[in-house]
């Protein structure tokens, strides 16, 4: 029988499985998350587990936030087992459950003052974010959107913010009034500069009503860069059932990721950080090239490889690697048109790189679903799909691949696969495309009235011109017989 995973069953827990070494009486506050989810507690949260197993960085310990209504039944099911999460690392040939405690409290979500008051309080020293890629209010060509009407309404009510910003710059206005250095933003998400995209944001939100107040968070405010890679799927029934029955834990919403992970920092924390370079974290002076490389080929990739495999009915990332067409494409793109675009990364192959992620990708114990790597295109789009299609059309480099993957993203958001079946809503903007790719069905051009996906992008004739072919195409042979001819067509080419 499964045992409840609480505080009061951890030494019955750990008879089967690795618990924390560490009691929570050990720990101190001393970082402010906001957004709870999979990915940071299979990440960061684990790596400060890890830490903190090793007797080091007790005051470091996570305190979760929220600004969403929708955060509350996250806050009540970890409430539930103590602020206790089961991660379960898969690999093809191993399945390891282990039990971390670094996050000890969470902050009632949606609630302006509570929250304020946890960035405020002096022992908070980092603020870190998963927001995800559209959380951070910006345009086609990665620009602060102050037209966002999020960002308007805090601009004009900045007492009583509501975005994640508004509320940081009210946690940071307190610190600066009582005297309190202010503390480290560490963005997490995976955005290309994303310490600079961050600062960008916090400073144009807080210039739309205190000039004053941006120039001192721009003095004042430390936002190091960071690429962080885990793949990690999705909760779900499925997860629980394997979380209890092959590993004796009932655990409300366990983790299951890769084995692998990977986190690289700038070293920008002026009011200290964990030692995090004890458990692997690489501090470097520059995270550009490293994070260029993820997000153009492991990012991008999820892209090149989803959209085939939604709308040929596919459920899961191991299996669509299992197609020989779609591997084939993935491996063809990369090679030919996304690692070209890649900078130098210190000690590091980009072609072995992508063998890796070849590897990662094919994982079948992992069971990320197609289905989640097609969430919310419109924003990951002009983030790991359109910068390097840019640069190709600038430089004269290949882009035949990618300018298929923007005419797959388009079919898909047709909303059916070709076997007829409706393809649920999973895009904030999902009205809005479904009925721009029924348009671009008769006539391609509409697809890229999309501005606020592909910017300058649209207006490159040859772009259009190879877009418009392989919608076309796919209207008339299908999915598969179009990436054959891509296919076919770069065999003749070299």
């Amino acid at each position: 029988m499964a045992t409840k995973l609480s505080l009061e069953n951890l030494d019955e827990i750990g008879a089967r499985v690795a618990i924390p070494s560490y009691s929570r009486e050990q720990l101190s506050p001393g970082i402010v998350h906001i957004g709870i989810g999979n990915f940071h507690r299979a990440h960061q949260a684990t790596y400060l587990d890890r830490l903190f197993s090793m007797g080091l960085g007790h005051d470091w310990a996570i305190v979760g936030a929220g600004v969403l209504e929708g955060d509350r039944r996250a806050r009540e099911v970890l409430r539930a087992q103590d602020w206790l999460t089961t991660i379960v690392e898969q690999e093809a040939d191993r399945s390891d459950a282990h039990v971390i405690g670094s996050m000890i409290d969470y902050i009632e979500p949606a609630n302006p003052d509570a929250i304020i008051a946890g960035l405020a309080d002096p022992r908070t020293r980092i603020v870190s974010l998963t927001i995800t890629e559209g959380g951070y209010f910006l345009d086609a060509n990665d620009n602060f959107d102050p037209s966002h009407p999020a960002i308007v309404a805090d601009a004009e009510n900045p007492a009583s913010p509501r975005t994640v910003f508004g509320l940081a710059i009210a946690g940071l206005k307190k610190r600066r009034d009582a005297g309190t250095p202010p503390f480290t933003v560490m963005c997490c998400d995976n955005i290309p500069h994303n310490g600079k995209v961050t600062r960008n944001t916090l400073c144009s939100l807080a210039a739309m009503s205190d000039q004053a107040m941006s120039d001192w968070i721009a003095e004042n405010v430390a936002f190091p860069n960071s690429m962080v890679d885990r793949i990690t799927p999705a909760t779900s029934h499925r997860e629980r059932e394997i979380c209890r029955d092959e590993h004796g834990i009932d655990d409300g919403w366990p983790v299951f990721c890769e084995g692998f992970t990977q986190w690289v920092m700038e070293d920008n924390f002026p009011l200290g950080r964990p030692p995090l370079e004890e458990v692997g974290v690489q501090f470097v002076s520059d995270v550009m090239p490293f994070e260029l490389m993820k997000l153009r080929m492991l990012n991008g990739g999820h892209a090149i490889i989803a959209y085939p495999a939604g709308l040929m009915d596919i459920r899961f990332v191991h299996e669509a690697m299992e197609h020989p067409v779609i591997r084939a494409y993935l491996r063809r793109v990369e090679e030919t048109e996304v690692v070209p675009r890649v900078p130098p990364v210190p000690g590091t192959d980009p072609f072995e790189y992508f063998d890796l992620i070849e590897r990662r990708f094919s994982n079948p114990k992992i069971a990320d679903t197609v289905q989640r790597l097609c969430l919310d295109g419109y924003n990951r789009q002009p983030k790991f799909v359109v910068p390097v299609l840019r640069e190709a059309l600038k430089l004269g480099g290949k882009f035949d691949g990618l300018a298929l993957e923007c005419a797959l993203w388009c079919r898909y958001c047709y909303g059916v696969t070709e076997s007829g079946a409706e393809i649920a809503p999973n895009d904030s903007h999902w009205d809005r495309l479904v009925a721009l790719s029924r348009k671009a069905k008769e006539n391609p051009a509409e697809w890229l009235t999309l501005s606020d996906v592909y910017g300058d992008v649209a207006g490159n004739e040859d772009f259009r011109a190879r877009f418009t072919y392989w919608l076309n195409m796919l209207w008339q042979n299908g999915t598969s017989n179009t990436l054959e001819a891509y296919l076919s067509a770069g065999q003749r080419r070299n």
